[in-house]
């Protein structure tokens, strides 16, 4: 027990929430070590590395020719798969001080609904940067252990993880899957609906930052009690010069209207396709959301009205993947029942 106890100390374990929208790395007996964007900054003549994370977000939409700022993930799985690779080891080498010869063992959270041959593609990035083992986990599974679900006893949990690319809905149960699903609609998917919006009634274009600003400072799923505003700068799409304008709550949460009926329409799946015990079980828990999209104004509130249970938010929605599966680093029998190779 003290040896075991030793080498944990020393342990280089590393669980990772590789996200369309951030990736988050827990390095065990340390918590989360990183928490960036998941973006790099490339050279076009060479591919070289500019810039990764947070650094290369600065860079979004203000880079010269020689120099493009690309989000490697889409909707949750791989798009290029290089620069993931470079990604990933540059979140390595920095979780563990740029130490160049360590060879972790690590896990990994994708999305319910990974292909066989996206899920191959994750496991040779991560391979890529290092690593000695590879496990994937469902994101849903360490999102309900970030939250604390009691997810190993015969009870009916459900969780709806809002993310960057995806949103995944699971009741889980046992320690299993009794019904998972996805759809690619999410934070992103958010941020492309208030740029479109912009487009079409105010004829400006706005960047990436800009809707994303707008969605976290006025953006909303259901009326609030106090009207919101703030002004957006953009390109003038007639004159082609720079401007601003003043957009509402009310505008955004239409132009969000569809994204949120959508995640609605995923949760009353699932509650369709739930067996009669588990049902009872979801009527007296309620449905935890995680995620970022989580922290969308009364998103829970449109929930409750439109399916009448109980809906509470994570603690702490943007880390619950990571903290779930960092547990998962120290339960090692947890993990290999729930890994997806």
């Amino acid at each position: 027990m003290v040896a075991r106890s030793f080498f944990s100390m020393l342990s280089t374990d590393l669980a990772i929430d590789l996200g369309t929208a951030n990736t988050l790395v827990f390095a065990q007996n340390k918590g989360i070590v990183v928490n960036e964007p998941s973006i790099v900054a490339l050279r076009k003549d060479s591919g070289a590395v500019e810039a990764v994370g947070s650094e290369a977000k600065e860079m979004l939409g203000r880079t010269p020719d020689q120099i493009t700022a690309v989000r490697p993930m889409k909707n949750g799985v791989i798009a290029d798969f290089k620069a993931t690779s470079q990604m990933l080891c540059h979140f390595v080498q920095k979780a563990h001080s740029r130490k160049r010869l360590v060879h972790p063992r690590i896990v990994i959270g994708v999305p319910s609904e990974i292909t066989p041959v996206e899920r191959r593609a994750v496991v040779d990035a991560a391979f890529g940067a290092k690593a000695s083992e590879v496990h994937l986990v469902q994101q849903p599974v360490m999102a309900a252990v970030g939250a604390g679900l009691p997810i190993a006893e015969p009870l009916g949990n459900m969780v709806v993880d809002i993310g960057g690319g995806t949103t995944d809905v699971a009741i889980i149960s046992l320690a299993g899957i009794v019904y998972s699903h996805s759809v690619r609609v999410a934070g992103n998917a958010m941020d492309e609906v208030i740029i479109d919006h912009c487009k079409r009634k105010h004829n400006l274009m706005i960047g990436e930052r800009t809707a994303e600003a707008a969605k976290i400072e006025i953006g909303s799923a259901f009326p609030l009690a106090k009207p919101l505003s703030m002004e957006v700068r953009g390109r003038d799409l007639v004159g082609g010069v720079p401007r601003a304008v003043t957009i509402t709550d009310a505008e955004i949460r239409e132009a969000l209207s569809g994204c949120i009926s959508a995640i609605v329409e995923a949760i009353r799946l699932a509650l369709e396709r739930t067996p009669p015990e588990l049902s009872g079980d979801i009527v007296d828990r309620g449905i935890v959301l995680t995620g970022g999209g989580a922290l969308l104004k009364n998103l829970d509130v449109r929930i409750r009205r439109d399916t009448g249970l109980c809906v509470s938010v994570a603690d702490e929605p943007l880390t619950s993947v990571a903290l779930g599966a960092g547990q998962m680093l120290s339960d090692f029998k947890l993990l290999r029942k729930m890994s997806m190779n």
